[in-house]
C-alpha cells in the first residue's frame, strides 16, 4: 500500500469476497487488492467516491 492509503475505518464482514464486487461496482478505487494476510485476515482496502479509505476484512 502507498503511504496515502491509510484506512480511516475498518469494517469486518462475514464474506469479504461478497463485499468486494459491489464496492468496485459502486466506484470504489481498490488501493490494496483482496489478500489473505499471514495473520489470518482476508481483506481489501478501497477508497470510496468521497475519498474515504476503508479496510474491509473478515477473519479466516
Amino acid at each position: 500500500m502507498t503511504h496515502d492509503a491509510a484506512a480511516a475505518v475498518s469494517v469486518q464482514v462475514d464474506d469479504v469476497d461478497a463485499a468486494y464486487a459491489p464496492a468496485v461496482t459502486a466506484g470504489a478505487e481498490v488501493v490494496h487488492p483482496l489478500t489473505d494476510e499471514p495473520w489470518g485476515v482476508r481483506r481489501f482496502v478501497a477508497r470510496d467516491p468521497d475519498g474515504q479509505v476503508v479496510n474491509v476484512l473478515g477473519h479466516a
